[in-house]
């Protein structure tokens, strides 16, 4: 999952300085991805590059406190999200996963989130 995490980052980067966006605040839960090694190194990169050049997006990780979804007005998104998309008899394949997600968020499938492999 932090591979995919970090790839969205880069992706959002690309993106928000064509809307004037120069740092981009971001609140996070304490999801394993958004903690992880890997997620932290991308980041701490990712701005020292950004102090250097000047001319990308700068990331400002603001971590949630544990166990506080009441703080994260997201929450209540992805657990109606979950119950549209995910099937306690099975596991969806990642088509259907896909097609589901988008249909619950009313949004087409993004080529940036296409990772060869296994990743979960």
């Amino acid at each position: 999952m932090s591979a995919i995490t970090t790839h969205f980052l880069a992706w959002c980067c690309e993106r928000l300085p064509a809307r004037g966006v120069r740092v981009w605040v971001l609140v996070w839960d304490n999801a394993s991805w958004h903690i992880s090694r890997k997620a932290e190194h991308w980041l701490r990169e990712h701005n020292r590059t950004v102090k250097r050049s000047g001319n990308v997006v700068r990331i400002l990780p603001c971590p949630l406190p544990a166990k506080s979804p009441w703080l994260n007005p997201i929450d209540v998104h992805w657990y109606h999200g979950e119950r549209q998309t995910v099937e306690a008899e099975r596991v969806l394949t990642k088509g259907e996963m896909t097609s589901r997600i988008g249909a619950c968020c009313g949004r087409t499938k993004e080529p940036h989130l296409d990772l060869p492999g296994k990743v979960a």
